[in-house]
């Protein structure tokens, strides 16, 4: 069977029917094509890494997709009903993963099992962005209660699978770059951020400088200037002249994050300069609608609320 023509449905029953060394195989080659990327070695089709920082072309389109945490129905139907992965048989189709992709889920194995096989079939086409939870240990989301779901399901195995995951967590990407249009992570704004470099190599200034917990822990407010204390205890909350200072160092118009559960699926902040995705649905955040993006990356941003005519709700 060619692989590149299975179906969402397909891989969901892969993924609930996989054992720990095929589980184990396919983190290891995902490994070798993250560490690949980070060493500038994978390359093309506009598909270009720079330390953690992914730039895009001003071409194609792209489909993001915000938290999953273990919901396997809603990755399901979202790759169902946008054609996805058939379509990233196209010229300059881009998947875009904004993190969270386990935890707080009963499925969380089976997520990572999907998404880690879209990247393997398809490594210039998919982005894989590293969530809060999928940080390191000095900034993981807690409870963590991934462990768990992977020894229920890899018995005797889960500890090893654990560990596998964690270290490829260090190798996911921290941004993806639309130069003019979009910038994408998965939390918020590192307020401190001087130049792109500082999003790029993030990872590598950690703990000495915020830029990475930001990135992975940061939520917009409104109302306030510069930065407040925030209550998930890392990261800060951020105002609006922190996201049109930021816009303005990396060179885009808009901001695209998830991290933060939203009743629709979605929302926006700071004059429509921010855009939060959440793409799972119920308990344990019991948001009513989940929700996607289908961006068209050639299409200049005039006026970035316009945007909101490219969220899919579901």
């Amino acid at each position: 069977m060619d692989r590149s023509l299975t179906s969402p449905d397909d891989l969901a029953e892969e993924a609930l029917k996989v054992g720990p060394e095929e589980f184990i195989g396919l983190i290891e080659d995902v490994g070798r094509i993250l560490l690949d990327e980070a060493r500038g070695i994978s390359r093309g089709d506009g598909f270009k890494v720079v330390g953690r920082l992914v730039y895009l072309p001003t071409s194609g389109e792209a489909f993001v997709i915000g938290d999953l945490h273990g919901d396997l129905k809603s990755l399901t139907l979202i790759l169902r009903e946008s054609g996805l992965p058939g379509r990233l048989l196209r010229e300059n189709v881009y998947l875009i993963f904004l993190g969270d992709y386990g935890d707080r889920g009963l499925f969380s194995p089976e997520v990572y099992y999907v998404v880690l096989t879209l990247k393997r079939m398809f490594p210039k086409r998919v982005v894989l962005l590293r969530g809060n939870h999928e940080g390191p240990r000095d900034l993981l989301a807690h409870p963590h209660d991934l462990p768990y779901y992977l020894e229920k399901k890899f018995q005797g195995s889960g500890r090893e699978i654990y560990g596998r995951l964690t270290e490829l967590f260090d190798y996911l990407h921290l941004a993806v770059l639309v130069e003019g249009r979009y910038v994408m992570l998965h939390g918020g704004v590192p307020s401190e951020a001087e130049n792109v470099d500082d999003v790029a190599y993030a990872h590598l200034k950690h703990p000495e400088e915020s830029h990475l917990e930001e990135i992975l822990w940061s939520d917009p407010v409104e109302g306030v200037r510069g930065t407040l204390f925030s209550p998930r205890g890392a990261g800060r909350l951020f105002g609006p002249d922190v996201t049109e200072r930021f816009l303005k160092i990396v060179g885009a118009r808009l901001l695209i994050r998830g991290h933060e559960p939203s009743e629709e699926g979605f929302k926006m902040n700071h004059s429509g300069k921010v855009l939060t995705l959440f793409s799972r649905r119920g308990p344990p955040y019991y948001n009513s609608a989940g929700a996607y993006l289908h961006l068209d990356l050639s299409e200049e941003v005039e006026e970035p609320k316009e945007i909101i005519r490219r969220v899919h709700k579901f």
